[in-house]
Order: structure tokens, then sequence, then C-alpha cells
């Protein structure tokens, strides 16, 4: 099909739209039609494999697996890099690296003052403490900021998701002391893969490539003034800490972590076999006109 009967197609399609519409969707909708009329055209794409994708979309919406596609094709963290570009053209760098959210969050976890325990069911694994300090953009501390966080069990199900586990198992969110810190007890995470036999894994396969995340613990930090971050750590030691199929691994997420086996720091943490330690720091950027968004809204799963 030659470009000018493309072209007539497009001004037929175009021209049946009303001045009451929104301008932004018609603007996005008819990019995204012209250049998969192009895409077809290009690739000699058969009616069959048409048909086949939209078959394929709509699984993917029944099985809510499309945030989980959308990071795993690299969407979400292009999104981030973007943000990042536009801080940096108004001068904004520096701070706690952000990452993706993905697909997972809960709002409403219950929320304490300085620490919060994270697993409430039992579960294998190794006991881990974390703490930190959340600063503002002029590096002092920030009392009262709130951190949430969320994360994985040992057989990689989230709380909410996974109906074998209790209400916000491993969700809390943290107020931060007088010094601006933080401290959560809670199990080392394990990586996890994407649903077998899902949508995800489907497309991935076809692509070559494997769905599996690397450990990692999800954090929203939040305080007046400043921008919200959203983050994640990783667990250094993951055999695919580098080779994230969401691609959310950045340098900065990675801390040390230690494991700890004095007696004095046994009883001291009320354990009675050695843990694991992470010191983590969040840094957050002032809010400033002419930023893009840092409170996106998107769909959350609700209790």
């Amino acid at each position: 099909m030659n470009q000018p009967a493309i072209d007539a197609l497009l001004a037929k399609i175009e021209s049946t739209e009303k001045a009451s519409g929104s301008p932004r969707v018609k603007t996005i909708v008819n990019r995204i039609v012209r250049d998969l009329f192009v895409t077809i055209e290009e690739l000699d794409i058969e009616p069959e494999e048409f048909w086949s994708a939209i078959s394929y979309l709509t699984e993917a919406g029944q099985s809510g697996e499309y945030g989980l596609i959308a990071a795993g094709l690299g969407f979400e963290h292009f999104l981030d890099l973007r943000m990042d570009e536009a801080e940096a053209r108004q001068g904004v760098t520096g701070g706690t690296p952000r990452t993706i959210e993905g697909p997972l969050y809960v709002a409403g976890a219950p929320e304490s003052a300085g620490s919060a325990r994270l697993d409430q069911d039992p579960q294998p694994g190794e006991v881990l403490f974390m703490q930190g300090q959340v600063r503002g953009a002029d590096g002092a501390p920030m009392a009262g900021a709130v951190v949430e966080v969320w994360h994985a069990n040992h057989l990689g199900g989230y709380s909410f998701f996974d109906p074998s586990q209790s209400a916000f198992n491993l969700r809390r969110a943290i107020r931060t002391d007088a010094e601006g810190r933080y401290r959560l007890r809670t199990r080392v995470p394990v990586g996890y893969s994407v649903p077998p036999g899902g949508a995800t894994e489907k497309l991935l396969g076809l692509l070559g490539r494997h769905g599996t995340r690397p450990a990692h613990i999800h954090f929203f930090v939040t305080s007046a003034g400043h921008r919200k971050l959203t983050t994640q750590i990783n667990i250094e030691g993951d055999p695919y800490l580098w080779d994230d199929f969401a691609f959310a691994t950045r340098d900065g997420l990675v801390p040390p972590m230690t494991r700890v086996d004095d007696p004095v720091a046994l009883r001291a943490h009320e354990v009675d076999a050695p843990f694991y330690a992470i010191d983590f720091d969040f840094d957050l950027h002032a809010e400033q006109q002419g930023l893009p968004a840092d409170q996106i809204a998107r769909a959350h799963f609700a209790v």
C-alpha cells in the first residue's frame, strides 16, 4: 500500500473527529495509528498476526499484566530517564536515584514512628535490619518524613495480590524521628519471576528474554516541600542484579549488606541468630517550579 493511500485513509479517519473531543488525545491516538499503519505496511504484517496480537492484548488486560509488560518492555524505566533529564535541564541533579514503582504498590499500609517490623507472617529466610536517614536538599535531616516500604515474600508474592498472606504483610509506612532516621526489620527478600504461563512470560519468551527480577525492596519517600522519591534498593550478590528484566537496577541503589554475628549486637537487636544489616540514606530534592510532576496518578490496588 503506497504512502498516498495511507495518508488518504488517515485523513478520512481524522475527518470524523469532532471539535468536542480532546485535542491531546486526538494528537496521541492519531500518531499511534499512523505509526501502526506504517509498521503493518513496512513489516508486511498479515491479518492473522494482527488479530493474534489483539487476542494477546485482551488476555493481558484480563490477567492484569499490563504493568509487568510496561516494565519488561522498558517503558517504565524510559519514563524515569525522561524525568531525570527534565530535572537536569532545571539544574536538579544528584540525590538518591529514582527507579520504577512497579505494579504492586498498595496504599494505606500501617504507619509507625521511627521503626517498623514488616514480616508479620511466618516465613523462612535471614532476618534483615535496614536503617538510615532521610535528608533534605540542604543535607539536613528531615524529621517527620514518611518512608513507605514494600517487598515480596520468600515465594515472590506480594500481600493483597497473594491471598495466602495477611493484609499488609511486608508493607509498612515509617515516619522518621527527630533526627530524620528510620529503621525496619524484615526478612532478606529473594528474586522472583513473572507469573508462569502468563501474558508477560509469553511475550518475553518470543523475544528470547527471561522474566526474572533480582531481590529488591521498594520505597516511596515523601516530605513537605520536597519531591516525592520513588525508588528501590537491590540486594547485592543476586545473580540477576544487573540483568533485571524490568531494567530497574541503577548505580547508587545497591547498598552493601553486612552479616552480623557479634553476640552483643544480637542481644541489642533481640535476635538469637546472626542477621543482615543494610545502611541506606535517602536524599531528596526540593520542590520547585517547572519540574515534571512527581506525584504520578496511576491505578493502584484498592483495599
